[in-house]
């Protein structure tokens, strides 16, 4: 089975996760643009999404799918999104599409988080795909140096501005044992907008796309 066919598979496996009547978290990425598809021709009425990007948005608008903003929404019952790493803990590494912060907005808003991946995408600790660092452009350098202080190689994300107009270092060289207190730490250096460590955020449920067929494993809040 393919990787596009995997995704497919987790995509659909998501709706079970999605009730009538109620408005949802929409996260980005190649996986989740198999969800909005999955969500558009399933029938399911929901009163609409709050999206974590200007990608998601317009994917769902084009087929249908109402889109509110976040600030009209005090709570989500459920944020469907993909990760580019996950650990057995349900700690995610995200924001190879630049989209972290407005994905850990939207996931704040949200009661569970549900992350659609393949399998390719669990690890044992977090750090093999390059951590997005979302910053102020005036504090890249600085904030590079202090990643090389850690052992860590920081480079800017070459032609990449978020839809918040920052930019993104990719981290090299990292092995992330303790999610949650690293991103505590990261989240308080100057200048860092978001880190793409997912451990306060981290998933409810994983649902993983296998040549087996859709596993899900479950974390708990």
């Amino acid at each position: 089975m393919t990787q596009d066919e995997l995704k497919t598979l987790v995509g659909q496996a998501a709706l079970q996760y999605v009730q009538p009547g109620t408005v949802i978290g929409v996260g980005t990425g190649s996986t989740v643009d198999k969800f909005i598809d999955a969500l558009a021709s399933s029938g399911i009425q929901i009163a609409g999404a709050v999206s974590s990007s200007v990608r998601s948005t317009e994917r769902m608008k084009s087929l249908g799918i109402a889109v509110l903003d976040a600030d009209k929404v005090t709570a989500l019952g459920v944020y469907i999104d993909g990760a580019d790493e996950i650990d057995h803990g349900g700690n995610m590494i995200k924001g190879g599409g630049a989209a972290l912060t407005r994905e850990k907005i939207v996931a704040d808003l949200a009661t569970q988080f549900v992350c659609i991946a393949d399998e390719s995408k669990l690890v044992d600790a977090l750090g093999k795909f390059p951590l997005p660092v979302e910053v102020i452009p005036m504090a890249a350098a600085q904030i590079a140096r202090r990643f090389a202080a850690m052992g860590a190689e920081a480079t800017l994300r070459a032609g990449v501005v978020t839809d918040n107009s920052c930019h993104i270092l990719d981290v090299r060289g990292l092995t992330i044992t303790a999610p949650l207190a690293f991103e505590t730490e990261v989240n308080q250096w100057p200048g860092v907008v978001t880190v793409g460590v997912f451990a306060r955020h981290r998933a409810s449920v994983c649902l993983l796309g296998t040549a087996s067929g859709v596993k899900t494993l479950a974390f708990g809040q």
